[in-house]
């Protein structure tokens, strides 16, 4: 809901209405009783340098570096300058109340007016405000607002979001209020500073809010959960885990290009992995040692391009060499399909069907998938093309709950 922080009287309304609002009363106060938007201040001058700072905010943020209380100040005397334009931006500072009714400083919120009724969405939190689901809030009411009272040229008929590729924080919030997912954009956006002072123009998201949307998360995002049994660990995998890659020595036709890293193609690898578990697509464990919790491999559950829905998906599984021939894939892939047929209620996917692929002649995966209960219900002839010119079959599975 929104409130005014503007009070006349209605008798004076008309005469007023002519003349600007003083700042800080010409920005509204916008509210759902757990988080309010409020005009930024100069006592929150402190606070925006400690936001400022923030490692994750310099990461994927062009703010000035090294951030003093002189920049927080200019920047509250710009916001105040931006509300007395009434084509600028619009900027909030965030408030919320925690659990013991204390009122804390969360952050910013903006939008930015672009051509035709359109706007840009922007925010930033404090460290101390993150986890709480405040900045969805935030964003959820100055959207509200914007398609209500717009800026300028009256109310706004879409709101942009962009994000730097990786920022899933930022894209997780655009997720939670209903964004619509467009796409990747290479070396788009504004240009961040590198680390020799060269400007680096980066990957961008991009996702846009209708006036129509619900503001709830159109799919499921897929949180990677850890399950532990035999031994096993199957885990989100890491960054630090592309020191441990080992070239799987397999041959070619026994894996689809791309879906297992190596040390030179590991960074993109669990990026796209990330991007899908985020879009509800699928779940790529790391199997790890539950002793040392160093990678093993990996096993997944996924769908083809769309999130992962009733009744089925596919599974699939590599190991290093230097796991293999000691049962961890088995382990790993009863973790999962368990994992993949437990109810959604109880916090698994809800699935009754799993599927899979391999090459006729991967005696190891196929053996793996008998042991795992699968069944083989179909063979495609000459489909896997080998290093001597020749074809290959490959072999099709699947596993029902019911049967599990």
């Amino acid at each position: 809901m929104t409130r005014s922080a503007d009070s006349r009287s209605s008798g004076s309304a008309a005469a007023a209405s002519a003349l600007p609002t003083a700042y800080p009363s010409a920005v509204p106060v916008l509210t759902d009783g757990v988080v309010t938007l409020r005009a930024l201040r100069r006592k929150d001058a402190d606070l925006l340098v400690e936001l400022a700072n923030d490692e994750e905010v310099l990461r994927w943020t062009t703010i000035p570096r090294p951030y003093r209380k002189a920049d927080g100040l200019r920047r509250v005397a710009a916001v105040r300058e931006m509300w007395e334009d009434p084509h600028a931006d619009r900027v909030w500072a965030i408030d919320w109340t925690d659990t013991e009714g204390t009122t804390r400083f969360a952050g910013q919120v903006d939008l930015r007016p672009r051509a035709g009724r359109t706007a840009e969405i922007g925010y930033v939190l404090h460290p101390a405000a993150r986890g709480e689901g405040i900045m969805a809030r935030a964003v959820r009411l100055v959207a509200q607002h914007g398609f209500a009272e717009g800026i300028g040229s009256g109310p706004l008929t879409r709101i942009h979001w962009s994000a730097v590729v990786g920022n899933f924080p930022s894209r997780r919030v655009a997720w939670a209020c209903g964004f619509a997912f467009h796409g990747t954009i290479p070396q788009s956006g504004p240009g961040y500073p590198g680390p020799d002072g060269e400007v680096v123009v980066r990957d961008h998201w991009y996702a846009s809010l209708s006036p129509h949307a619900a503001m709830v998360p159109a799919t499921a995002w897929l949180d990677i959960p850890v399950l532990e049994a035999n031994g096993i660990r199957l885990r989100p995998w890491r960054d630090g885990d592309a020191d441990t890659t080992e070239p799987l020595a397999n041959p070619s036709h026994h894996m689809p290009l791309g879906s297992a890293p190596d040390d030179l193609t590991f960074e993109h690898w669990l990026l796209v992995r990330r991007e899908r578990a985020a879009a509800g697509e699928g779940i790529a464990w790391c199997i790890a040692d539950e002793r040392t919790d160093a990678a093993l491999g990996a096993v997944m559950v996924f769908a083809h391009g769309a999130p992962i829905s009733e009744p089925g998906a596919e599974i699939g599984y590599f190991l290093y060499p230097s796991a293999r021939g000691r049962g961890v894939a088995t382990a790993a892939g009863d973790l999962a399909v368990e994992y993949a047929f437990t109810p959604r209620h109880e916090g698994g996917l809800g699935l009754s069907r799993l599927s899979a692929i391999t090459a006729s002649d991967n005696i190891a995966s196929n053996s793996v998938l008998e042991r795992l209960g699968f069944v083989r219900w179909g063979v495609e002839h000459a489909t896997d093309r080998l290093p001597d010119g020749t074809w290959a079959d490959a072999y099709h599975w699947e596993l029902l709950r019911e049967h599990r």
